[in-house]
């Protein structure tokens, strides 16, 4: 029975795995990323958009000054830093391209929110960057830009 599970656990393909890894670590950041930003908006599961030039709201800036204080950067500097790389980085993954590059730059935010911002979100964060780590490691799959491109 047990010997029969593994067997069929081992027929689902690995792209098809790392397809959904994709897809779940992109869509978490990819929305976290929507909630800094007013004038622009994409939900391709909801099938909703707004095409605007994007800016960050005021509450963005609020909660980088006074909730998350991240050390080293200004409020201002941390919010942008964070709403370009929580779109940009989802894109990367989302379409396979640049794929260890950007779960690499996932799993620095992820380590940067666990260790400065909500320490006790453990959990969450070691689910992120779990799937992060896999995606660094074994690389986008077959259904990939970087398959496509650099055919490895």
């Amino acid at each position: 029975m047990l010997q029969t599970a593994e067997n069929l656990f081992k027929k689902i393909p690995e792209s098809l795995i790392l397809l959904l890894a994709r897809f779940a670590i992109a869509a978490v950041f990819w929305k976290s990323g929507q909630t800094k930003i007013e004038g622009f908006s994409l939900d391709i599961i909801a099938m909703e958009a707004h095409l605007g030039w994007p800016h960050l709201k005021d509450s963005t800036l609020f909660l980088f000054e006074y909730e998350y204080n991240l050390p080293l950067l200004s409020p201002m500097i941390a919010a942008t830093l964070a709403a370009l790389a929580e779109h940009i980085l989802p894109i990367l993954i989302l379409t396979g391209f640049l794929t260890r590059f950007a779960a690499l730059g996932l799993a620095g935010m992820t380590l940067v929110i666990q260790l400065f911002v909500y320490h006790d979100a453990y959990p969450t964060h070691a689910t992120w960057l779990t799937i992060a780590l896999l995606i660094m490691w074994r690389g986008a799959g077959a259904f990939s830009l970087d398959r496509l491109i650099f055919k490895r």
